[in-house]
């Protein structure tokens, strides 16, 4: 396979990058204004929205289209100097799931192509898309403005179907499709890890010298370990949101859907109850999140769960958290848990770290990267309860191993940050603007189509 590049670090050799003025970012099938947690609004929410804060930061205006799904919300809403919202019109505003969007991105094409069209001519110089429904828009929008595209996927449907949880909804066929046309026209494929990036490139035959690794970040001034000495940090927290003052808290925090699996968790409290029933009394689970996906089939199968293994009363569930809840969770808990079966990144792993509180988690996707094995958490080979009992075992009665990947993932988190990722991808959109030059220069001329090679 050949050789990935990584966003940071990338610019080779005196010249400059050219850099956009001002780009547009679709976001089709979910706002960067919702809460994360619930329906279809998670880590790429927050991707998307501290991305562009950061671009506006470095002088870069950034205009983020969404599809409509509220009559309270304004058609525009700034969010930060230099970053707007545009709610576009298409299909209703409630009750259209995310796969019956496919017909209304024709509607929703219309309605970007319309906002662009009031605009000077060359008003944006670069489209990013995230997730596959918005590669679609971007394919058409790029070929009508004359400007790259640049296509970040978050999940590709391949690599769901081969990872599915038990009872899951595989990814349909058109999604596949989708993603593969995507994948074939975007100028430019920017993943959040190499694992993604080999997937691109071995799934989907994606170019290897159009695909660029440029790692997710977090607010490492919203997320932090509190001033003061963790016990007593994690008392106040629990005081807070209305947690046990005594025994170990490990929380969940997501999305409630099979591909979280925080079914795994709660059937691992199940099987530490009957390896060591004293320890499995002292254990608060902590699951904060509402239903999403095929989730939303059962709104209450987990809670069902729970009380069919007889651990209801071991089970504690929170609605998603805003503003400085979320951070005082993460320090409320001596382990959060990602028993995921598969993530493009996991940015709640890094959130959690960045409060200097280890991570639990599965071995799969981007947590092998957001997670740093052994040293500021444990990954887990597969998704068996009993394996997540047997480490629960291990970890939370040793306070002195817990406090060594406190410090190990508070250090960790500190590698990551939005700044670091908008500079990442201004360097691919620089590239990408550059190869979009120099091939509207060759083909004016007559000559054969380039590449800009830095």
């Amino acid at each position: 396979m050949a050789e990935l590049h990584t966003g940071v670090g990338r610019q080779r050799g005196a010249r400059p990058w050219p850099r956009p003025r001002r780009i547009a970012t679709l976001s089709v099938h979910t706002s960067p204004l919702h809460q994360p947690g619930t329906g279809d609004a998670g880590g790429m929410n927050v991707y998307i929205l501290e991305v562009a804060r950061r671009l506006a930061d470095a002088g870069v205006e950034v205009e983020i289209f969404t599809r409509a799904t509220s009559g309270d919300l304004p058609p525009v809403v700034e969010t930060a100097p230099g970053v707007h919202v545009r709610h576009v019109p298409a299909g209703p505003l409630e009750g259209l799931t995310k796969e019956e969007l496919p017909g209304q991105l024709c509607a929703f094409t219309a309605g970007v192509l319309r906002a662009e069209a009031s605009r000077p001519p060359g008003h944006y110089d670069l489209i990013h898309s995230h997730y596959w429904l918005s590669g679609q828009v971007g394919w058409l929008a790029k070929e009508r403005w004359g400007v790259p595209l640049v296509h970040t996927a978050h999940t590709l449907a391949k690599v769901k179907n081969a990872q599915l949880a038990a009872g899951d909804r595989p990814e349909p066929k058109a999604r596949v499709i989708g993603e593969e046309q995507v994948v074939a026209e975007a100028d430019r494929l920017v993943a959040n890890t190499a694992v993604e990036a080999r997937d691109l490139i071995d799934r989907y035959a994606a170019d290897p010298t159009r695909v660029t690794v440029v790692e997710p970040g977090v607010d490492l001034d919203r997320f932090r370990p509190a001033p003061g000495e963790r016990e007593r940090v994690a008392a106040a927290a629990r005081h807070r949101l209305g947690l046990p003052a005594t025994g170990y808290v490990v929380a969940f925090v997501g999305r409630i859907q099979p591909l979280k699996a925080p079914d795994v968790l709660v059937r691992a409290v199940a099987a530490l109850r009957e390896r060591d029933p004293v320890l499995a009394d002292e254990v608060t689970v902590v699951i904060c999140g509402g239903p999403s996906g095929s989730g939303l089939d059962r709104p209450t199968a987990l809670m069902e769960l729970a009380a069919s293994l007889g651990v209801a009363d071991r089970v504690c569930f929170l609605p998603p958290q805003t503003g400085d809840d979320l951070p005082a969770l993460y320090r409320a808990a001596d382990l959060v848990a990602v028993p995921s079966y598969n993530e493009s990144f996991g940015l709640v792993a890094l959130e959690a770290q960045a409060c200097g509180t280890p991570v639990v988690a599965a071995a799969v996707g981007g947590l092998v990267t957001a997670v740093r094995d052994q040293t500021s958490g444990v990954l887990i080979d597969g998704h068996d309860p009993a394996d997540w009992a047997r480490t629960l075992v291990r970890l939370l009665p040793d306070r002195a191993r817990r406090a060594e990947l406190a410090r190990g993932a508070a250090r960790h988190a500190r590698d990551f940050s939005w700044h670091r990722t908008a500079s990442g991808l201004l360097a691919v959109y620089g590239e990408a603007i550059a190869a979009h030059r120099a091939r509207l220069t060759s083909e004016l001329a007559g000559g054969p189509a380039m590449s800009c090679s830095w």
